[in-house]
């Protein structure tokens, strides 16, 4: 028998492990914490900037120019929908009415977008505003619109391609090509506009033309290696492939970063909406890929494009090496990706799950320093520093950019909603 004294010792001894485990447990809890509450309480102070600047409801916050100044677009501009659903997100995470107006009187603004067919983008600019909007005030008033919405984006699809078309006919960046019916990986994340439209309407027109286009994406952006191409160039009438390049990346072989991102955060939806193994396994080896690539930094921010100035990637633009050193990080892949698995590790085996919210929280916590969070009262307003928005035209490199702070803020309330549930 144990004597009495070896028994209240080891009960010492399991109290203190217990004591100290959850003490741990506690200091995690209350360092995730800080940060989501020192983001969104910086998102305030900058937003709340932001709003004083920015009172023309017809120019929305983009980026900050080449002069260093806030850059605002017209409401044709495919990034028109990120700033009211910047503060859709800042009103959620607050719940002070003065954010759910403001995030309103800005969303209403987009309103004659859902009959706008000149592009794919309707999902960025409707579904991230008025979805957001219909989400969190349960106004039955924003349904119609993003229906109407949905019916402008499918009027851009072809049953030859099988795809929706993202741009129209436009000729390459050295002039040599005439792309006539050009398709992005970025157009993934417009599908969910449809999936919605479906689910509201109970006509299946636009789920079945979303599954069409992810399938055809699947089958021809999708690298052997579960890299991505950015855009596929289609022949209108036979649906023939002509044309595989990456447009805003390095070369054509290469691996841009956010068109990864965008990759892996479509696929990731089209599972959600169909729960069809293929697009679960396509988003999951999409995401390896860019996990496990030896190129990934440390602390998670990419690259622009994971193949700069390497041999064997020979650039269709003009490539200066020295224009820009060190080689640019681009924040806004990151924010994408860290809010992609953050969703897609719902849906994973326990092994999967572990490491695309690991990966994701390292991501949030980097995105969140001071090396990429904003100081108050600096950079236009904006949360995030360094993003790279299109390299080869040289447009929008080392600048914050209004879709990062979005899907950084997204991804911070999921990744909110699954330390507390």
């Amino acid at each position: 028998m144990p004597s009495t004294k070896l028994i209240s010792t080891v009960k010492n001894l399991l109290l203190a492990t217990v004591f100290i485990l959850l003490s741990s447990f506690i200091i995690i809890k209350h360092k995730d914490t800080s940060i989501i509450n020192r983001v969104f309480d910086t998102a305030v102070k900058q937003y709340t900037g932001m709003l004083e600047e920015a009172k023309d409801l017809s120019y929305y916050p983009r980026s900050t120019d080449e002069n260093g100044k806030l850059k605002q677009v017209g409401i044709n501009d495919w990034t028109g929908g990120f700033w009211p659903g910047s503060l859709w997100y800042v009103y959620e995470y607050t719940q002070d009415d003065f954010w759910k107006q403001s995030a309103l009187k800005w969303t209403k603004s987009l309103e004659k977008n859902q009959y706008n067919n000149t592009h794919h983008d309707l999902g960025f600019m409707m579904y991230c505003s008025y979805g957001n909007a219909l989400r969190l005030t349960k106004d039955s008033t924003f349904s119609p619109i993003l229906i109407q919405s949905a019916k402008s984006l499918i009027s851009r699809y072809s049953p030859q391609v099988k795809s929706i078309k993202s741009w129209d006919e436009r000729k390459s960046y050295n002039k040599k090509h005439t792309w006539k019916f050009p398709v992005i990986i970025d157009n993934m994340m417009n599908l969910e506009l449809l999936f919605f439209a479906s689910n509201q309407t109970k006509d299946p027109v636009y789920r079945d033309i979303a599954i069409k286009h992810a399938e055809t994406a699947m089958r021809n952006h999708v690298r052997p290696d579960y890299s991505s191409f950015h855009m596929i160039n289609y022949d209108e009438r036979t649906g023939e492939v002509l044309d595989r390049k990456t447009v805003q990346g390095f070369s054509d072989n290469s691996l841009w970063a956010r068109g990864q991102a965008w990759a892996v955060y479509g696929f990731t939806v089209v599972y959600r909406e169909t729960k069809d193994e293929r697009f679960l396994v396509t988003a999951q080896k999409m995401a390896d890929f860019y996990l496990n690539n030896p190129k990934l930094p440390q602390d998670k921010i990419p690259f622009w494009d994971f193949n700069t100035g390497e041999k064997g990637y020979v650039p269709e633009w003009d490539y200066d090496p020295n224009q820009y050193q060190p080689t640019p990080k681009d924040a806004s892949a990151s924010a994408i990706m860290a809010s992609a698995l953050l969703e897609l590790c719902t849906y994973s085996n326990q092994k999967l799950k572990a490491k695309y919210f690991n990966e994701a929280e390292i991501m949030l916590e980097t995105l969140s320093s001071k090396k990429y969070l904003a100081k108050p009262g600096t950079n236009n307003h904006f949360l995030l520093k360094s993003s790279v928005g299109n390299m080869p035209r040289k447009s929008e490199v080392n600048v914050p950019i209004i879709y990062a702070d979005y899907y950084f803020l997204e991804a911070l309330l999921r990744y909110k909603n699954l330390k507390e549930n």
